[in-house]
């Protein structure tokens, strides 16, 4: 019975990821951190400018990677109003093998079109939920969650999430979502994205253990990826690696699938949000001075630890479009 489950889910990875109407990446000019010296101007208590703040931002790059070969491109504009986003969704780093055999998909360029505010504000104190959260500079999206679930019964599919119990991509071992060394795969349409934390795009940005803006969401607000300043209004405080505050549950919760079967950590539900346990809120993020900000701004985290990327937003923004 195992082996056949196995089987039935590998072939249901066609469409476990689901498979976005757009998507968009690009390489980088110039490095995040410096933005060209540009910084925004003073935010207000909940509202925000993000003007001046990488609005020149383009790449155009050839990656060589056998499982890419093609360009990635990527261009990024500012008006009065808004942030623009232009792209075809290739990475422009070193990604792993597709297809694979916990992956079927082969990457493809798509065609990004997205518009973000430029004066971001905050409209929501827990969040709404949000199936894609942002976009990388390269134009790669941040996708956290699969359309993968189980029911409680065990009955599984890593296409339908109706189960009710949510698949997680990354941490769990119960399931191969065929991701790569920067926790991120491809989805039937061939939109490559991240789930997590995009190593190796760190090493293009030149990263290091610094403070790095790798990304803009949906609701306009900047992502950061790792590291933050240990007191979050002092930029002459050290910079350390900010954590979540999400914990595993010490116990299951009533009719989850057998956790025999399926270790915890396995599902979405056997996390909870604990506040001021981590440095982040319920959506991954929190205010603070970065380098791009002086004068404080909301902005995310890309974390080491569940959820890997929020996944909720605070401010406005217009949900995602395509398959589950």
């Amino acid at each position: 019975m195992i082996a056949r489950r196995w089987v039935f889910l590998a072939v249901l990875f066609l469409t476990a990821c689901g498979g976005g109407s757009s998507g968009s990446d690009g390489v980088i000019s110039p490095p995040p951190g410096d933005a060209g010296g540009n910084t925004a101007p003073p935010a207000s208590v909940d509202s925000f400018s993000t003007a001046g703040v990488l609005c020149d931002y383009a790449h155009n790059v050839f990656n060589d990677d056998e499982s890419v070969n093609t360009t990635s491109d990527a261009t990024w504009s500012c008006n009065d109003q808004e942030r623009s986003l232009n792209g075809n969704g290739v990475p422009d780093h070193e990604v792993g093998t597709f297809p694979n055999e916990g992956n079927p998909n082969q990457i493809a360029q798509q065609n990004t079109q997205i518009n973000f505010p430029l004066e971001p504000s905050l409209v929501s104190d827990e969040g709404e939920s949000a199936r894609t959260v942002g976009y990388a500079l390269n134009s790669v999206k941040f996708e956290p969650g699969t359309a993968g679930s189980c029911s409680s019964d065990t009955n599984c599919s890593l296409r339908d999430p109706s189960g009710g119990w949510s698949i997680e991509a990354l941490g769990q071992t119960a399931f191969d979502f065929g991701d790569d060394m920067n926790n991120a795969h491809v989805q039937p349409t061939g939109a490559y994205h991240y789930h997590g934390m995009p190593e190796r795009f760190l090493e293009v940005l030149g990263a290091n253990e610094s403070i790095t803006l790798v990304g803009w969401a949906l609701d306009g607000f900047p992502l950061y990826a790792r590291y933050g300043y240990a007191d979050a209004e002092d930029a002459e405080s050290e910079i350390k690696v900010l954590t979540s505050s999400w914990r595993l549950k010490e116990a299951p919760d009533s009719g989850r699938p057998d956790v025999e079967l399926y270790e915890m950590g396995t599902f979405s539900q056997d996390f909870e949000y604990v506040e001021g346990s981590g440095d982040l809120d319920e959506c991954n993020g929190r205010r603070g001075v970065t380098p791009e900000f002086p004068d404080g701004i909301y902005y995310l985290l890309v974390t080491d630890s569940f959820p890997f990327i929020g996944r909720c937003l605070k401010g406005e923004f217009e949900q995602s479009q395509g398959p589950p």
